[in-house]
């Protein structure tokens, strides 16, 4: 499993928006989002930098 840390998460609108956009990503699984840590999860054989795009896309911060 893969897992992101994610700035600027603050309400479950935040998790949703982050999910779909997870989602969007061809290759990604198992999508797991928990806002008390800041951090997205996922499995899949994916370009991890795909994932960081989508969630920067939205308007949150990767963390690396």
């Amino acid at each position: 499993m893969i897992t992101i840390k994610i700035k600027g998460m603050s309400c479950q609108h935040c998790v949703n928006s982050t999910h779909k956009a997870l989602e969007a990503v061809p290759g990604i699984s198992n999508i797991q989002i928990d806002l008390a840590k800041g951090e997205a999860s996922f499995d899949g054989k994916v370009d991890i930098q795909a994932a960081k795009e989508a969630i920067t896309k939205i308007g949150f911060e990767v963390i690396q």
